[in-house]
């Protein structure tokens, strides 16, 4: 299979705005939405608070998205953020980046995907709890398998369950803001804590953790058509779109049932809010909305996930990058790192806790975020007459208030979770050894 000459063999530019702006919203609405209301209510104490750590998080996602566009702009490359850190501070931290993300960081998010998407059509089909890590993996096979034919039937299937999660999420919205009774400003809960400050911080970054997965669009940077103009318009008007759906799901939820319902019910209020609204066959027609919601989720992070294995292979970077950097010359897709990434995050849900995994992950993912998002100041730097197919708003503010956001997320990782911090940056030392074999293997 190897030995086909791969010279004419590129990636396909075929992903349109359509498809692009599915990819954003697609990979960013996954589960968070339907479960994090209680949560959210419950850091904050009241529905004020709630719907406005939401419109922060959503904010902060905002300028991060902005920032991040105006460097993919300038560089509309396969790898997303390998590629801005490769080419802004050099071929290490680059690498890093990278390794990360393919080794532990990507496979895990898929491997949660498929082992909560198990979970879920336990539940609707009632088959034995037994089979549910077999489920996942079988889930996580068929999709990777189905993204082995060109990006534009992955494309294609990430329009059709975009626009199908959409539609319990329009039909909550609708209920809510149509037939709810309850005032959704202005509710407390009836246990107030003294530490509300800090409970709203906490707040905030569930949310953001429920925004995160927006950048993997520019994983694709290589298969995007004009991604000059596409991809940039793609995360600005994607990750809009998404913060106006969270707030509004929110304030409907809030409108229909009462602040202290929704913490006791926790997790499940949003599912108790379709019983309500829509009775039983509500409940679900719901439950299928969010099979369908992770469904598509997770076929977003198996199409972009290994563009970063192909980009750092096509680099000659990773043992075995001749047969990771393939391209099948009919369908034009990595076919081999689709596979090593499906086959990594399956032996992660059935032997691993794949969540734990990502939240390890989260400090790293983060501290390159900050990195890239420097690398605005230091591209205008080097040259602050460059003409710049996007340019961010209200620059520098807009950046800076990315910096902090991020710098929260870094900070509060420390706070709560040193033990994982650790173990995140033992990940991405491990890389350190690999990278100079491979530098001293091409000299």
């Amino acid at each position: 299979m190897f030995t086909i000459k791969q010279e004419n063999v590129r990636l396909e530019r075929s992903i349109n705005l359509y498809s692009a702006l599915a990819l954003v919203i697609g990979t960013v609405i996954g589960s968070g939405i339907f479960f994090k209301q209680a949560s959210v209510l419950s850091y904050s104490h009241s529905t004020t608070l709630a719907l406005l750590a939401w419109f922060l998080g959503g904010i902060l996602t905002l300028t991060s998205g902005l920032t991040i566009a105006e460097i993919g702009s300038q560089m509309p490359e396969t790898g997303g953020l390998y590629t801005y850190m490769h080419n802004l501070y050099g071929k290490l931290w680059g690498f890093l980046s990278g390794w990360m993300q393919i080794t532990v960081y990507g496979p895990a998010v898929i491997a949660a995907l498929g082992a909560y998407l198990a979970i879920l059509l336990q539940a609707f089909f009632g088959f034995s709890a037994t089979y549910t890590p077999y489920v996942g993996v079988l889930s996580v096979v068929l999709i990777s398998a189905f993204n082995f034919l060109s990006n534009r039937f992955g494309s294609a299937l990430q329009i059709i369950t975009t626009i199908c999660k959409l539609v319990p999420i329009f039909a909550i919205i609708i209920f809510g803001l149509m037939f709810g009774d309850q005032n959704a400003v202005g509710q407390v809960l009836a246990e107030q804590s003294t530490t509300v400050a800090g409970n709203f911080g906490v707040a905030i970054l569930a949310t953001l953790f429920a925004y995160d997965g927006w950048i993997l669009i520019a994983n694709m940077g290589g298969e995007i058509k004009n991604p000059q103009r596409i991809l940039p318009l793609a995360i600005v008007l994607g990750l809009s779109i998404v913060l106006l759906i969270y707030v509004f799901v929110s304030y409907s939820v809030f409108k229909t049932m009462p602040a202290d319902m929704i913490a006791r019910y926790g997790e499940n209020a949003t599912p108790h809010f379709a019983e309500m609204a829509f009775g039983k066959l509500g409940g679900k027609i719901l439950n299928i909305g969010i099979i369908i919601s992770i469904l598509g989720c997770m076929n977003g992070k198996v199409m972009t996930m290994p563009r970063i294995m192909y980009a750092m292979a096509k680099n000659n970077e990773l043992p075995f990058s001749k047969q990771l950097a393939y391209l099948n010359p009919t369908m034009h897709t990595p076919m081999v790192s689709i596979t090593v990434i499906a086959t990594i995050a399956s032996g992660m849900i059935l032997t691993v806790d794949p969540d734990r995994l990502t939240e390890i992950c989260i400090f790293t993912v983060y501290c390159f975020y900050v990195m890239t998002f420097f690398g605005v100041f230091k591209l205008r730097r080097q040259d602050s007459q460059a003409k710049r197919p996007f340019s961010v708003p209200l620059y520098p503010l807009t950046p800076i208030v990315a910096i902090l956001g991020a710098a929260f997320v870094l900070v509060s990782e420390l706070f709560s979770d040193l033990s994982g911090v650790l173990i995140s940056l033992m990940i991405v030392l491990c890389g350190i050894p690999i990278f100079y074999y491979k530098e001293k293997q091409k000299k």
